[in-house]
């Protein structure tokens, strides 16, 4: 999560902005697919608990969680899960935090949520205050730390914690203990039906070089340090689990409309995994649609999946004043400029309360978070040709050719709450199955076109 400090030194290197068509960013950036080889939508959010640790770890997400987010016709969560709880000590892994783990997952799976593991950092962990890689495995060469409470993110360029980073990146017995960490949960959970893939580390950063500017120091340290940590990782969980979805995230950085200087990971299972913040908004502030902030963030963040052929699932995303003016544009344009490009997303956060909370304490959408929640194809049978949605009509299209004799047949639809229509055309049959879901039945080679309306 980027501030108004690191949006003013990344101006001058935006990425310039393009236009935007019905289909563009879809060009070349290929679909997040099931066993089955359907096409999947992951619409969701982000669970989390930082304010508990230890016997109480994780206590903070309940049952209630996937319950309502599944209500609202949400199918993804990105689990929160500390390095920090994971392993206390070195080379002792908790089993109880892996238990309740487990329990959450339980939960997941009865809901019908997939989930995404994610190894969080906060400006490192905690022996700097925050939560994430254990302090056992904190280097900082007595270099000094000054606390920042009212701007944490300022916090990444105190000089102990980028030189934390570079030890991570560099240090044999480090490398060796995160790949381990990933071992043991990947060991752990590969067979768990509701677990679709893991996320190695939350908005990585690094150290800059004397007379670096953010946006080239950023690039060298994805280039550098990020690619052959991802590969390491990715052959640790690949020693135990062939199937899960590697997410690999470039730094916060690009959430300015900065180009990633992240390299292939050697792995077919890769999504590019980035984050999709604006400093200013991060700030309280408004959304500015003349700033062409969107755009100037689409461009830049469909280069890397382009290039090395890898979906995009956007990790986090979400202002922090949701009430703010122009707010009610901001939704409608991300969730249409996320579409274009990108198999899902996950918000920042599925609580119940103020601040980045989806929801208020009676677990109704906060001022403009309901936009969020539209009709989409959770696993398309097929190639989808195109789809799209329409907020203030309420209607939804979705236009796919269904695979071959032998490919799955059944697409399926998720649908928020309210009333909704559903139709298909094209040797196609629609079976509603329950309120909030739709199943398509297509013939084989069929060329499918499915509606959604309102009322």
């Amino acid at each position: 999560m980027a501030t108004a400090v690191v949006a003013a030194l990344l101006a001058p290197t935006a990425a310039q902005a393009r236009p935007a068509g019905p289909e563009a960013g879809r060009d070349g950036i290929p679909a997040l697919t099931d066993s089955r080889g359907r096409a999947l939508t992951l619409r969701g959010w982000n669970l989390a608990d930082k304010s508990h640790s230890g016997d109480q770890a994780l206590s903070g997400i309940t049952e209630r969680h996937f319950r309502d987010m599944r209500a609202k016709g949400f199918n993804f969560a990105r689990l929160v899960v500390f390095w920090d709880d994971l392993e206390p000590r070195p080379g002792q892994y908790s089993q109880s935090y892996l238990r309740k783990v487990d329990r959450i997952l339980g939960w997941a799976e009865k809901y019908d949520v997939k989930v995404v593991l994610d190894a969080h950092q906060d400006v490192f962990g905690p022996a700097f205050g925050h939560r994430g890689i254990p302090a056992w495995a904190t280097r900082t060469d007595g270099l000094p730390f000054t606390p920042h409470p009212d701007d944490w993110f300022s916090e990444y360029f105190e000089p102990a914690v980028q030189r934390a980073f570079t030890h991570l990146y560099e240090d044999a017995d480090l490398r060796r203990a995160q790949a381990r960490m990933w071992r043991v949960l990947a060991e752990r959970f590969r067979d768990h039906p509701a677990v679709l893939g893991y996320d190695p580390i939350n908005e990585p950063m690094g150290e800059l070089r004397e007379g670096e500017d953010l946006a080239t120091g950023a690039r060298r340290i994805e280039r550098e340090h990020l690619t052959p940590m991802y590969n390491r990782i990715a052959d640790a969980i690949r020693a135990v689990d062939k199937d899960g979805w590697i997410f690999v995230e470039p730094t916060p950085i690009v959430g300015e409309g900065v180009p990633t200087g992240l390299g292939r990971i050697d792995d077919p299972k890769i999504v590019y995994a980035p984050h999709f913040y604006n400093g200013a908004m991060e700030a309280g502030g408004d959304y500015d649609p003349s700033a062409r902030w969107i755009e100037n963030y689409e461009a830049a963040v469909t280069l890397y999946p382009k290039q090395y052929k890898v979906p995009v699932v956007v990790g986090e995303w979400g202002p922090l004043n949701n009430s703010q003016p122009n707010m009610n544009r901001f939704y409608r344009e991300a969730m249409a400029s996320l579409g274009r490009y990108s198999s899902g997303w996950a918000g920042w956060e599925w609580c119940y309360g103020g601040g980045y909370c989806a929801v208020d304490s009676a677990g109704a959408f906060r001022t403009n978070k309901e936009l969020t929640a539209e009709p989409y194809a959770e696993a398309v049978a097929g190639t989808v040709r195109s789809s799209s949605y329409d907020p203030g009509s309420g209607f939804y299209r979705l236009a796919y050719d269904a695979g071959g004799r032998h490919a799955s047949r059944v697409t399926e639809l998720s649908l928020p709450p309210g009333a909704w229509q559903v139709a298909a055309r094209g040797q196609a049959v629609v079976l509603r199955t329950e309120r909030g879901r739709a199943l398509v039945l297509a013939a084989p080679g069929a060329r499918v076109t499915v509606t959604v309306t309102r009322g």
